[in-house]
């Protein structure tokens, strides 16, 4: 009875790609309005697709123009989105081999030092007690040199004291974010994008929407010790990761920075 139907190897392939890529899609978009729009585009292809089966033609001729003639403005609504993308796809830097090795996880510990997620961890909950203002941007895979760039540079192995002297109230160094890349603090005084996502509450200020900021346009991930509150954020992907004490804070950094 489904002799009709040719199915291969290469339709089983094409299928799992589309699978991967609307999955990634959704991975981007998860936790932003765009997902809706994303939502509401993906309804009207269905529907016209539909009408194309169902030889409704003038219907689906309206369809066709209108997702046609939409793609300009779609690049424009998901700029951040597509940029991110590209930056995941294109993260590997082959004129580098070091960050080439990094990115493939090859021969790690020989081209690279762990980050110490428990200094970093310790250092935090002193700010905390001290409701100390901190922002702290850990380097994955996607370079962050462009950020370096807009800060004053440094090379100096993490360690508790020097993170506190660093967000030290009165330090001159302790406005804007610090870049830690291998377990070296590589800059501070960073400038980082800031989120324009409505959806982040009011109460949360520059210091967190930066954090958010630059987790959505890059892979990295931010430890954030609130001045108000003292309270200790974890931001990945645009997102704040909940936890529901230290040690799987510790975990998350451990599983997501070595």
């Amino acid at each position: 009875m489904l002799d009709f139907i040719d199915f291969s190897f290469l339709d089983v392939l094409d299928i799992l790609l589309v699978a991967i890529l609307l999955y990634y899609i959704y991975k981007l978009l998860k936790g932003t309005v765009a997902i809706n729009i994303f939502i509401g585009i993906a309804l009207i292809f269905l529907i016209w697709k539909m009408t194309q089966i169902l030889k409704m033609e003038m219907l689906s001729n309206i369809l066709g123009y209108l997702l046609s003639g939409g793609v300009i403005a779609l690049i424009i609504v998901f700029q951040q989105e597509i940029r991110k993308f590209l930056l995941m796809i294109g993260t590997t830097n082959f004129a580098s081999r070091r960050n080439f090795l990094h990115q493939l996880k090859f021969l790690k510990s020989e081209i690279a030092s762990d980050t110490d997620t428990e200094v970093l961890l310790e250092a935090c909950k002193k700010l905390s007690k001290t409701k100390t203002g901190a922002l702290i941007v850990l380097e994955r895979t996607n370079s962050l040199d462009f950020l370096v760039e807009t800060g004053d540079s440094m090379n100096a192995q993490v360690n508790i004291a020097l993170l506190e002297s660093i967000f030290y109230k009165n330090s001159p160094l302790h406005d804007g974010a610090t870049i830690i890349r291998d377990n070296f603090v590589v800059a501070t005084r960073v400038i980082l994008p800031v989120s324009n996502d409505s959806m982040i509450p009011s109460r949360f200020g520059l210091r967190h929407r930066a954090a958010i900021g630059v987790s959505e346009k890059t892979d990295a991930v931010c430890l954030l010790v609130s001045e108000e509150t003292g309270e200790i954020s974890y931001i990945k992907d645009g997102n704040f990761e909940l936890y529901a004490d230290y040690d799987e804070l510790q975990e998350k950094l451990k599983k997501d920075v070595q």
